[in-house]
């Protein structure tokens, strides 16, 4: 075994990675770009090493940085972890030619198999059934075409050096496919250095199945059971579990057999993953390899008792693989939910901002890998996963109870995440049932749905505005002095959310106590006080679960189980002139309830300006001034935390003013392109 890994990645694998050096006695070795210089994964290890720049071109995917600090730290072995550099064969070959020991698959079999055409041939080879589609050596944009008016749509277009959902559309028609070819070229041109595409056929309704396996240096293959990871968006996972569900014990036999059959045609050695679709009726088709470790590893290694990471390790020193499958027998079931930096409500956008509160549970059964803690910055540099929780227990209905206890006490201020999703989802009749497909998100669209505060949301801030909760800025003289003090001066806090401007009622009873009421709605009796640095609320006598942050000067970022709302304190109206006030003679004026002041007017036309919707670069732009354009008509591109979107025209209209350039960095809200919509669209 060798003593000294550097560890050729970030955020929560490369803590895990050296979390599992530590426990075999190895040193590890971190790397950080500026935007990580006090990243947890660079505490965790014991050595850091500056790479460079935020951008992961000019630090974590730069080969020749990674090599020259293995040099200099005295590393002996390389583990890439996944993602960046993972499945990168040129990169698995400069360890060998550095003398360094890459953990993973030889340049060979990363070869072999990152081309998912040429994986696809020797799936087919070995006997796997492989789903219908075209991955030949013609690329051009026509013979594409034709292709797919042969295959027939929907299809998906997917990256040839792909993963992860990168470089992979949908295509519903021969209308889209032009757009969609040239997206899903530019976004895998970026991710992986090769612009090349296969088609397949959409098979759908589909489950998602894939099987985790070890090869050693000796030609022993061990298939370590299988994981269902239908539930995505964007083609990439939020939830997994082991062992998927509903399967009979000769499916799963079978597809033990075709994993270890493919990995050993490669010449594979390490860990590695076989992924299938199984359709309607229970016909699977081979989709391709995943030459490395799986995000979704812990729910196999909670389930069949081993540790993936140190076989990793113990396989690139050479060790055999000890294990009988009698071993690796399945035991309980494991559910593993991707806390996300991202809105679910507004196409999964990532989101940017300051981790201020980061609290992760503790219980029997429950396993929190994390990548970040409370004060870190999540930037627009790479992916925006913050944590995995997963939840094992005997059966799958008492991990899923576990897992939605673990989430409903998970606590996360100051960037908006997809907790409250992975909840619903959990919760979800459906999921709870098994009935699982890779359009699930699809067929649930309420669960992406904003929800209005509840009550309790509402009190909770009313609560943190009148004890002055640090950040809060009480409204008046009256509640700055204390909840007695103003006992006969009853208060109406006002908050906005969703557009919707909602009134509370206060009237101190107590210190520390007072009656409050929502709109119209019935008096209720709330407490609360603070004590060890936490707001601690009753409401109505019982304790309320809710947490509270300011995170801006006028937002109260209310958390209530998984869900959190920002509620806003809407800016005071402007005093208006007393004749303003007054009646107009013989007019009785009506009964107004309190409404918000306009927003503050950019100079743009709000109608006409397409922004976007988060910060990234622009890598495309489709329209010039001037040009008349339909509703859903790209207009731009733009790539951001490794995924591009297209900004479409919201209407018919034309172009007014381009306001973007390729190669441009680009704010969040930025206005790229002016349209002068039609007539009709405005109305």
């Amino acid at each position: 075994m060798f003593r000294k890994v550097l560890i050729a990645n970030r955020g929560e694998i490369a803590v895990r990675i050296a979390q599992a050096c530590r426990e075999l006695g190895l040193h590890s070795i971190a790397v950080y770009s500026d935007a990580d210089r006090d990243a947890l994964h660079v505490a965790m290890a014991d050595e850091a090493y500056y790479l460079g720049p935020a951008p992961a071109a000019e630090s974590y995917l730069h080969i020749e940085r990674l090599l020259e600090v293995a040099r200099r730290a005295g590393a002996e072995a390389v583990h890439p972890g996944y993602g960046f550099l993972a499945e990168n064969a040129d990169f698995a070959a400069a360890c060998e030619v550095a003398g360094l020991v890459f953990v993973g698959p030889p340049p060979a079999a990363l070869r072999l198999l990152g081309d998912k055409a040429a994986a696809k041939r020797l799936a087919r080879h070995v006997g796997l059934p492989v789903v219908p589609g075209y991955q030949g050596a013609g690329q051009t944009p026509g013979q594409l075409a034709r292709r797919a008016a042969a295959l027939g749509y929907p299809l998906l277009i997917k990256a040839v050096a792909g993963g992860g959902g990168r470089g992979m559309r949908r295509v519903a028609d021969a209308l889209s496919f032009p757009v969609a070819l040239a997206q899903a070229r530019r976004e895998a041109q970026a991710a992986f250095g090769d612009a090349r595409v296969l088609l397949e056929r959409d098979v759908t309704p589909a489950r998602h199945v894939e099987v985790q396996f070890l090869v050693d240096r000796h030609g022993t293959a061990l298939a370590i059971g299988e994981r269902d990871c239908s539930v995505q968006r964007r083609h990439q996972k939020l939830l997994e579990e082991a062992p998927a569900p509903e399967l009979s014990a000769a499916e799963r036999r079978q597809l033990g057999r075709w994993a270890t059959r493919l990995a050993r045609a490669a010449g594979y050695v390490g860990a590695g993953t076989v992924e299938f679709l199984r359709d309607a009726a229970g016909r699977y088709y081979f989709l391709e390899v995943n030459a490395r470790l799986q995000v979704e590893h812990p729910v196999s290694e909670l389930v069949h008792g081993l540790d993936l990471v140190h076989w990793q390790l113990r396989l690139a020193a050479g060790e055999p693989l000890a294990i009988q499958p009698a071993d690796v027998a399945p035991r309980g079931h494991a559910i593993e939910a991707r806390l996300y930096a991202e809105d679910p409500a507004r196409a999964f956008q990532p989101t940017t901002g300051q981790l201020r509160r980061f609290e992760l549970p503790h219980g029997p059964g429950l396993r929190c890998d994390r990548g970040v803690r409370a004060g870190d910055a999540v930037t627009p540099y790479y992916d925006t996963l913050l944590a995995k929780l997963i939840a094992h227990a005997p059966d799958r209905s008492t991990a899923l109870a576990r897992l939605a206890w673990a989430l409903e006490h998970t606590v996360v201020h100051g960037v908006t995440t997809n907790l409250a999703l992975l909840h619903a989802v959990v919760c979800d009749p459906d999921f709870r049932a098994a009935r699982l497909r890779t359009d699930f998100l699809a067929l649930h669209p309420g669960l992406l749905a904003e929800a209005p505060p509840p009550e309790e949301a509402l009190l909770a801030a009313v609560a943190a505005d009148l004890v002055g909760w640090p950040g809060a800025a009480p409204s008046d003289p009256w509640t700055a002095a204390g909840p007695w003090r103003g006992a006969a001066w009853p208060r109406t806090l006002r908050y906005q959310a969703g557009g919707v401007l909602w009134e509370v009622r206060a009237e101190p009873v107590a210190p520390g106590a007072w009656r409050v009421r929502v709109g119209d709605g019935p008096w209720r009796h709330l407490e609360a006080h603070v004590a060890a640095g936490r707001l601690h609320l009753r409401l109505d006598d019982q304790p309320l679960a809710a947490t509270v942050q300011i995170s801006e000067r006028t937002t109260l970022d209310v958390q209530l189980g998984a869900a959190r709302w920002p509620l806003v304190r809407p800016t005071p109206p402007a005093p208006r002139p007393l004749a303003a006030l007054l009646p107009a003679p013989g007019s009785v004026p009506a009964a107004e309830r309190p409404t918000l002041p306009a927003a503050e007017r950019t100079g743009d036309d709000d109608e006409g300006a397409v922004r976007a919707p988060t910060a990234g670069v622009v890598v495309a732009v489709y329209v010039r001034s001037g040009d008349a354009v339909h509703a859903g008509q790209p207009l731009v591109a733009i790539e951001a935390m490794k995924l591009e979107q297209t900004l479409t025209a919201p209407a018919a209209g034309r172009v007014r003013e381009v306001r973007a350039a390729v190669g441009e960095t680009v704010a969040s809200g930025a206005s790229l392109v002016l349209l002068d919509l039609a007539p009709a669209a405005t109305s």
